[in-house]
Parts: C-alpha cells; sequence; structure tokens
C-alpha cells in the first residue's frame, strides 16, 4: 500500500480560508483540525467559522477537530497619538504604567499590564514586537519605566512586550479568556489552548472554567514563558496536549536556544505519553510566496522526524495568499520524512508502570503487531482512550478507530498514526460480531484488502466507556470477513 501521511495538520482560519471554496480546498488538502485564533475577530466570526467548519466536513466526509486558542495575557504596548514612530538606539523611551497614560509618542508611550513597573529591574531588557526592538530599563520612577533604546526601528500600535529571561507575573487567564472559554463550549471545541501557561494551577483553572461552562474539550498547554521550562512536566501532565509556542518561546529565551529547546519539549511531552503540537512561522514565506523556502521544508521535516504529532500553520493559511497550497505543502513534507525515516517497531520506549487495562491492551497489541507482519490495528474505542494509547508507541502501523462517538473521533483526528472511522455496532450480537463489521467496513472502503493480518483491540461490551481489555490476531477473508489464524 501507498504510504499514508501519519503526522497531522493544524491550519489556522482567518479572512483568507472565508474566501468561497477554500474551506473545502484546504480540507481536501489534508487538514485535521482547524484552529480559531481567539486574538482576532469577533465573537460572531468564531461561531460562524466553527459552524462552516462542520458543515463543510460534513459534506467531505472527513473528521475533523476544533482547537479554540485563547489570547491570553499578551502584555502590549497601547495606540500611539499620530501614527508608527521611530526609535534610534540610544534614544530615551518610557513605557507609562498609568491607567490614564495619554496616546503615545516617540518618546513615550502606554503599556496594557499596568503592574508591569513592579516586575521590571534596572538592567532588564524589555522585547517590543517579537524582538524586533528592545529597550534597556535604566530606572523606574512611579509608574514610568525609563529605558534606552538598543535596538531601534519601527514601532506601532499595540505591539507585544517581552522580558528577555521572562519572569512577568500577570495572570494567565484575562477576563476576555473567560468569556472566549465559554464560547469555545458554545461552538464545540475539541481542544482548548491555554497562552502563556507557566504552571500545573493555570491549566487546572482554565480546566475548572471549561468543565463549568459545560465542555468536555481537551486542554492544551502552549509553551512560550520562559518560567514554563522550570514547570514542564508538571504541566505536561495537567494537559491532555502540549503546543511548542516558538514564538513568545524564542523572544523570551533567546533565538540561539530553541531548537534545543524545541527538541527536549517534544521529547519530555512524548515520554509522558501526551500529544505534542510544533508551531510558528513553519511555513512562514508562504504568507506571500506558493512554495516553501529549503529552511522550512527541513525545519517541518525535522519535527516529524523528532516525533512531533501535529504541525500548525498560523499567518499562512489565516491571512496568506495560498491557504490550500501551504496545506499541500506541509502535507508532502511531511509524507516525504515519515517515509524516509519509516522504522519498523515503535520508536518510544514501553511505560515502566501500567495504572490502566486500555494502556496494557494498547502496550500488548502494538508489541504483536511490530512482529507479526500487520497491516493495521483496529480498535473498538468509544472515548478514543485506547486509540491514543497506541499512537503513543510511534509505529508506522495505522491504526484505526472505530468510534459512534463525533466529539471522540473529532479529538482523534489530533492523534499521530490514528485515522479514525465512523462506527456504530449494534449493541447486542457481542465484541465479537462488533470485531467483525468493523474488519468488514474497512474493507468495504479499501482501507483492508484480503489476506491482510489486523489486530483489533475491544472490550466485552461495547458502548462502554474505558471498557478496551480484549485484542484479537485476524486475517481478513476473501470477502472482507476476517478469520481466526492458526499460524502466523
Amino acid at each position: 500500500m501507498a504510504h499514508r501521511r501519519r503526522t497531522k495538520i493544524i491550519a489556522t482560519l482567518g479572512p483568507a480560508t472565508d474566501a468561497p471554496g477554500m474551506l473545502s480546498r484546504i480540507l481536501e488538502a489534508g487538514v485535521d483540525v482547524v484552529r480559531l485564533n481567539m486574538s482576532h475577530g469577533q465573537a460572531e466570526d468564531q461561531l460562524r467559522r466553527a459552524e462552516e467548519l462542520r458543515q463543510t466536513a460534513a459534506a467531505l466526509g472527513v473528521e475533523v477537530g476544533i482547537l479554540a486558542d485563547l489570547q491570553g495575557p499578551k502584555i502590549r504596548i497601547e495606540r500611539f497619538a499620530a501614527g508608527p514612530v521611530e526609535l534610534k538606539p540610544g534614544d530615551p523611551f518610557v513605557l507609562d504604567c498609568a491607567a490614564d497614560a495619554p496616546p503615545g509618542t516617540a518618546h513615550r508611550v502606554g503599556v496594557s499590564y499596568k503592574r508591569l513597573h513592579q516586575d521590571a529591574r534596572p538592567g532588564d531588557t524589555l522585547l517590543l514586537d517579537d524582538g524586533m526592538l528592545s529597550l534597556k530599563v535604566e530606572r523606574i520612577d512611579g509608574l514610568a519605566i525609563h529605558c534606552q533604546v538598543l535596538i531601534g526601528g519601527k514601532l506601532s500600535d499595540r505591539k507585544g512586550i517581552n522580558r528577555l529571561g521572562g519572569g512577568l507575573s500577570v495572570d494567565a487567564l484575562s477576563d476576555k479568556d473567560r468569556r472566549d472559554i465559554e464560547l469555545a463550549a458554545r461552538m464545540g471545541a475539541d481542544y482548548l489552548a491555554v497562552s502563556f501557561a507557566r504552571s500545573a494551577a493555570d491549566m487546572n483553572q482554565a480546566r475548572a472554567l471549561l468543565r463549568g461552562a459545560g465542555s468536555s474539550a481537551a486542554l492544551v498547554a502552549k509553551i512560550e514563558r520562559a518560567e514554563a521550562l522550570d514547570n514542564l512536566a508538571e504541566i505536561i501532565d495537567a494537559s491532555e496536549a502540549v503546543l511548542v509556542a516558538r514564538g513568545d518561546l524564542g523572544v523570551e529565551i533567546g533565538y540561539a536556544e530553541l531548537p534545543g529547546l524545541q527538541k527536549r519539549i517534544i521529547r519530555e511531552t512524548l515520554s509522558r505519553h501526551k500529544v505534542v503540537i510544533t508551531a510558528t512561522q513553519m511555513l512562514q514565506s508562504m504568507v506571500e510566496s506558493p512554495i516553501p523556502t529549503r529552511a522550512e521544508v527541513l525545519d517541518v521535516a525535522n519535527a516529524v522526524i523528532d516525533g512531533t504529532d501535529a504541525v500548525m500553520l498560523s499567518q499562512e493559511t489565516a491571512a496568506g495568499r495560498h491557504p490550500d497550497q501551504a496545506v499541500a505543502a506541509m502535507r508532502d513534507i511531511c509524507t516525504a520524512a515519515e517515509r524516509q525515516f519509516q522504522g519498523s517497531e515503535s520508536s518510544l520506549p514501553a511505560p515502566t508502570e501500567i495504572h490502566r487495562i486500555d494502556q496494557a491492551i494498547a502496550m500488548a497489541a502494538m508489541a504483536l503487531a511490530n512482529r507479526t507482519g500487520v497491516r493495521a490495528i483496529v480498535a473498538l474505542t468509544e472515548s478514543g482512550a485506547t486509540a491514543q494509547w497506541l499512537s503513543r508507541f510511534r509505529s508506522p502501523i495505522p491504526i484505526y478507530a472505530m468510534s459512534r462517538s463525533q466529539p471522540s473521533r473529532q479529538r482523534m483526528a489530533l492523534f499521530r498514526d490514528v485515522y479514525p472511522v465512523a462506527f456504530d455496532p449494534p449493541r447486542e450480537g457481542g465484541a465479537a460480531h462488533a470485531a467483525r463489521l468493523a474488519v468488514e467496513l474497512l474493507f468495504a472502503q479499501g482501507r483492508l484488502v484480503a489476506g491482510d493480518r489486523v489486530v483489533v483491540t475491544t472490550g466485552d461490551h461495547t458502548g462502554l466507556l474505558g471498557g478496551t481489555n480484549t485484542l484479537k490476531l485476524l486475517r481478513v477473508g476473501s470477502q472482507g470477513t476476517p478469520e481466526g489464524m492458526s499460524e502466523l
């Protein structure tokens, strides 16, 4: 069989994907999950895009998840009185934390974070506009932070502020984030991304608000603060997924440190059996160009080879000139990287401790599949937990996750190696009957052919959450009906 892409693609929706027919084209090009960036647009825009996504995915017959991405407490300068200003190296410049700070000038501007003067210290380096400009703090006088321009340039309204090395004490969730959590629940988001997470407490707070809003969405921790690196293990454990947010993280820690930290975060997340996403400027040139640079191709491929579950497009699809071509390029790069570095067995060590039956079944299924020439693993799953455990072992064997639950299928769209399939077996007939019907469905869809060996994981009772406790090794018969195997 031809190689099937294993790494998942996330694409950000925006004005560019609102163009007639573009949403269908990016889904057909290979998008598995769409991102709705709560930093931009009105609530009505986000609800409309979510509804259009559901309708388009249903029309195309594909399972696509929705990731709602909170803005987070982004610290920004305020607006200027007469448009952008030019800062020159050596010039003085003041950041004004007063609530009634006047519109900015070439010498002074207000800031959105009114406690910045309490966090900043003389000698600190403050980075503006994703590090394009930098200021050295010289002294703090009441609510005014007096700085000297180190790296100058044009500075316009609402650009971000970071402190080199991190350490700003702003709360993880803003008032806007709290409103947007309720919005994510209304739209039926499958994942909620928490920006600037610093600790497990930040993730737990977001989870409580999300559950209070009536949503069962999974949580994604965005690693983009320097202090998050000190608490990485606890943040991973408190989340369902982790996103390597290379923009603000690169600003806070310095770009030279970023490649090694990206690998560390991916490795640590996978070792703790959670989902990991790599993001930010992966194909940035394709905002304008119809083809990526060679450096971008290598960047995406490197993340794939490191084992990331998903790679993400941001401005490339939200506001770029070629959203569908950006997705197609991402798809082709992922597929080629996987084909060049496809191993025959799992690339991750087995967990040292097993606490759940479905985890043990997944481990046994993968060990059996890797040693018996199996074509596919068929996981009958209600919640998707078994499929997630299977995907953690990073084997080239495809995992067909069969579920009657649409939310579960949409959530599983993010798991590397997992292909969700709608499957609603009759509740009577037992597990063996359900397994037979599942294999026959995959045969009818052309995903399996006669003679294929498959491992099927299931439970004694279909439709029971967390009930996976059985695995079977079967061969696909000439008419698609599975047969028990008396020999390997």
